[in-house]
């Protein structure tokens, strides 16, 4: 009979699987902490995309710098200083990672490599969704660790990059890590390719996983002026669950001597940007959709608006944009139908205007309205013009010297603003 209470008294003992819970009223609200206000914090994990040759590995290593120094972020607020660690999976960093750092001014006493994981007395590769647990406790040792970049993140995953269930299972000991080390995670991963003009999140490949998890998401890539069409680079953020998710800096990468010798890439950091990622970003090398499905042809809305001559760039964009057009998509379609910038006065902006001679089709005249000797007489200059113009002009509202006309009075016009 004792032996049967005994078993009874040990089974409540005994540690059951259950849900734990916690009261709200047991818990002290927390403010988020900053490592970059509203871009890096500490205990997330974060993630850095873009296409290739935009230069996210010195992005990254740009911030390693600033937290190894002490030093300031693009928007000036001081840094705290601390030690990185860095892991990659495609760099060396004897002849990469850490010339990079000494360009953008590390100290690199601070600055810390995992170069492997040792197995049975043997250094093997380190592999981050195996080796978490001993990079957990190697971060411990060096101690004041306030960034760990891994790149590349899928490198975490063991399973199929592309499933959601396979990608959040890899990840967590990632966000795990970065919690219980109170340091900023950053992993960096690439842009699938097409998708342009969609949100830069959903452009990072793989799963959707992976822009989920982070709790912020930074893109990179180039852009193109919609003023003065010259390419630049801009680092944005495209998601963020704790802060804004606008805005960015544009940045330039040049190459430097560190050391003599030794030569690296390393950021110039420009001017703050506002808007979204989506407007914000795109490589001008990538071809995007122009018209969308179920939506008025892109061309003639340009054509549109600036049929009855010159107007300023933000108006016509603004007008085109509310059709539900991407500001990317605008631009494209104006440089490909040849629509002139030209800057107006001090604090008047730009002004765009049709190309001389530009020939509309007799679709567009029709839809807007045209008169039926308009529509002949633009009958006529299709047969004229045929071929010259291609897919953005094929007609014209009067004839072609009717249209070269008008342009010619903006020009006129645009030079006295």
């Amino acid at each position: 009979m004792n032996a049967i209470t005994d078993a009874f008294e040990m089974a409540e003992h005994v540690p059951m699987d259950r849900v734990v819970l916690v009261s709200g009223a047991d818990l002290t609200p927390q403010p988020v902490a900053w490592l970059w206000k509203y871009w890096l914090a500490l205990k997330k994990l974060h993630i850095l995309a873009g296409a290739p040759g935009q230069g996210k590995t010195t992005i990254a290593l740009a911030m390693a710098a600033t937290v190894t120094m002490g030093g300031r972020w693009p928007d000036g607020d001081r840094c705290e200083q601390g030690n990185v660690l860095i892991w990659s999976g495609e760099d060396d960093p004897a002849d990469t990672l850490l010339p990079r750092l000494l360009a953008a001014g590390a100290d690199r006493s601070r600055c810390h490599f995992v170069k492997g994981a040792m197995r049975d007395g043997v250094v093997v590769p380190f592999d981050p969704a195996r080796d978490l647990q001993q990079l957990r406790e190697a971060i411990d040792v060096i101690g004041g660790v306030r960034l760990l970049v891994v790149d590349p993140v899928v490198s975490a995953v063991t399973g199929d990059s592309h499933k959601n269930t396979e990608v959040r299972r890899a990840l967590q000991p990632l966000v795990d890590l970065a919690d219980a080390c109170d340091c900023a995670v950053l992993g960096i991963t690439h842009f699938a390719k097409g998708g342009q003009g969609t949100d830069p999140a959903q452009r990072v490949v793989g799963s959707v996983a992976f822009t989920a998890v982070a709790r912020i998401v930074l893109v990179a890539a180039k852009v193109k002026s919609a003023e003065d069409g010259e390419d630049a680079r801009i680092l944005a953020r495209s998601k963020s669950n704790i802060g804004p998710d606008d805005g960015g800096f544009e940045y330039h990468l040049e190459q430097s001597e560190p050391l003599p010798g030794i030569q690296a890439s390393r950021i110039a950091w420009g001017k703050a940007v506002q808007g979204s990622a989506r407007d914000l970003l795109t490589d001008p090398d990538e071809e995007i959709e122009e018209v969308a499905a179920g939506k008025t042809d892109l061309p003639m809305l340009m054509w549109a608006e600036l049929k009855d001559g010159c107007r300023q760039s933000k108006q016509v964009e603004a007008a085109i944009v509310g059709m539900g057009y991407s500001k990317k998509q605008v631009r494209t379609v104006r440089e490909k139908m040849g629509v002139k910038p030209r800057k107006g006065g001090v604090g008047d902006g730009w002004y765009w205007s049709l190309p001389d001679g530009f020939i509309p089709k007799t679709e567009w005249l029709a839809a807007v309205g045209e008169t039926e000797d308009a529509l002949e007489d633009a009958q006529g200059a299709q047969l004229l013009k045929q071929g010259i113009l291609g897919t953005f002009g094929a007609s014209s509202a009067e004839n072609a010297s009717d249209v070269k006309t008008e342009t010619a009075a903006d020009v006129d016009s645009d030079e006295e603003f």
